[in-house]
């Protein structure tokens, strides 16, 4: 047995390929960009041709970056955002571009059915919310808009199946991202030609690649992918999962008492029960990566996503120390401020909202008074108060957490980890050495298909490591419930006038 895994991630804009020893050591990563196509406002896609070859980029360089043979690397899996859209074509190659999470499109869709009864009807069956960025939403909108592409679907691929085909030649939808997909009987774990019928995408339903779950073997490397990543043909495939799935994993968050956070593009925030919970403000419940685990999840677009754009358009980067990283620099200015100093509040809408579905981002109560460094505090909080609103769901049906498990960009700056302890007012706990968790719970299902654990919790126990809580602050945290209150009414209002912006 080889004695090492790789995972591979692929999310909205950034691809990474890492790999692990099995005892959860990160011996390399590598990494690819894929430029976004906007083709027009809130249209997000990619070149899945080119997203294949960079994958493949990705893979040979952390071979070469480990120096570890390919004899040695006993399986791979893939994991990759949820949502959006990657078709393969009756032709044999992709049938349209990938359409990324983010992208707004078919943003009517999930209001014309709750219009005409349509989502109360198939509620039970899908114990989850239709957003405009699900691939039943886009299937609609191709079907209205771009026929001649609709009827060429071979397959309705997630971007991680759709790698994994093209890794292996094998169609398969793993179950942790087709169970959020708005196609899937969450309680009967299956496709439901009915509820397709419904939905009126009834042609979808041959279209669905057949279920597997996320640590079962999906094939193996073809002699053509070999060529391409470096890795031995024949080498195992496992299912691999959605992101928040592999991330969730990569914390050991394996029992329903915990619930963790993930600050990327999305704000995910998520906790593991034995069934789904419906009839509650919980917008999501999907299938999780362990078997007879659901995952009940609130989620959006508005987290820490946001702060690449607010440095490429607020930060000016002359004003940088030579040898200094923007972040720590964003980070000491951040620190010279304190968070009674300012009541600037950040709407973190730039890519979508938890509020309102044309909401945009925003800074509210600006002055002369106000520097960079209290814009950029507006952001550190108004993301951890964008991920409060989602926790406070989730905690509406479950006691709170001894902890809360934080993974993502806020994890990387001990600063931002004091503000979501502050503003949650719960310990925050991150997990240590390990930069690319994604990559990381997609290779634990790599090594538990391979044989080497019996399953993730004993995975889990061998490669993940757990850092001491950070504690929040009872001043501070009274000084955020007052903030937050500001920052729930200032979103609430704004919602009465966005009905009047267009995408």
């Amino acid at each position: 047995m080889g004695k090492y895994v790789i995972g591979l991630d692929n999310g909205g804009t950034v691809i990474k390929a890492a790999l692990f020893d099995l005892s959860g050591s990160q011996i390399a990563v590598a990494s690819r960009q894929t430029p976004v196509i906007t083709p027009k406002p809130g249209y997000t896609e990619r070149d899945m041709e080119e997203l294949w070859l960079k994958n493949c980029e990705c893979v040979k360089d952390v071979i070469s970056k480990s120096s570890v043979s390919p004899d040695s690397v006993s399986g791979i899996a893939v994991c990759g955002h949820g949502k959006g859209l990657y078709l393969w074509g009756k032709d044999g190659k992709p049938a349209f571009n990938g359409i990324v999470s983010t992208d707004n499109r078919a943003w009517e869709y999930p209001q014309r059915w709750k219009a005409d009864g349509t989502f109360d009807k198939l509620y039970p069956k899908l114990c989850q919310q239709l957003v405009a960025c699900q691939q039943v939403s886009l299937l609609a909108w191709l079907k209205d808009h771009e026929p001649d592409i609709y009827s060429n679907i071979m397959w309705v691929f997630s971007v991680k199946d759709y790698i994994r085909f093209r890794l292996t030649g094998e169609a398969w939808s793993e179950a942790t991202d087709i169970s959020s997909s708005g196609l899937m009987n969450l309680q009967s774990a299956g496709f439901d030609a009915e509820m397709l019928e419904v939905l009126g995408i009834p042609e979808i339903y041959s279209r669905l690649a057949p279920l597997k779950y996320s640590s079962d073997n999906c094939g193996n490397i073809t002699e053509e992918a070999s060529g391409l990543t470096g890795l031995k043909a024949g080498t195992p495939v496992a299912g691999g999962m959605f992101d928040i799935d592999g991330c969730a994993v990569a914390m050991d968050i394996t029992s329903p008492e915990q619930l963790c956070t993930i600050t990327g593009t999305w704000s995910v925030n998520e906790f593991i029960n034995p069934e789904p919970i419906t009839g509650t403000s919980i917008a999501m419940n999907s299938l999780f990566a362990i078997p007879g685990y659901y995952l009940l999840e609130e989620c959006s677009p508005t987290s820490a996503g946001n702060l690449e754009w607010i440095i490429d358009n607020i930060l000016d980067k002359s004003e940088i120390p030579e040898g200094v990283s923007k972040y720590k620099y964003i980070n000491d200015l951040v620190a010279s401020t304190e968070a009674a100093d300012t009541q600037v509040y950040y709407l973190p809408f730039l890519y979508g909202s938890n509020a309102h579905p044309m909401a945009k981002g925003s800074f509210i109560g600006l002055t002369t008074y106000h520097s960079r460094a209290h814009m950029f505090r507006a952001v550190f909080e108004g993301v951890a108060f964008s991920h409060k609103m989602h926790i406070d769901k989730l905690l509406s049906v479950r006691k709170a957490p001894e902890a809360v498990r934080l993974a993502g960009g806020a994890a990387n700056s001990s600063l931002w980890v004091q503000i979501f302890a502050d503003v949650l007012g719960l310990p925050v706990e991150t997990v240590s050495g390990v930069s690319e968790l994604g990559a990381m719970g997609a290779a634990m299902a790599a090594a538990v298909a391979g044989g080497a654990f019996s399953d993730y919790q004993e995975a889990a126990a061998s490669m993940v490591k757990v850092n001491a809580p950070v504690l929040p602050d009872s001043e501070r945290t009274e000084i955020y419930r007052l903030k937050y209150e500001k920052y729930r009414a200032v979103v609430e209002a704004l919602d009465t006038v966005w009905d009047r912006f267009q995408i």
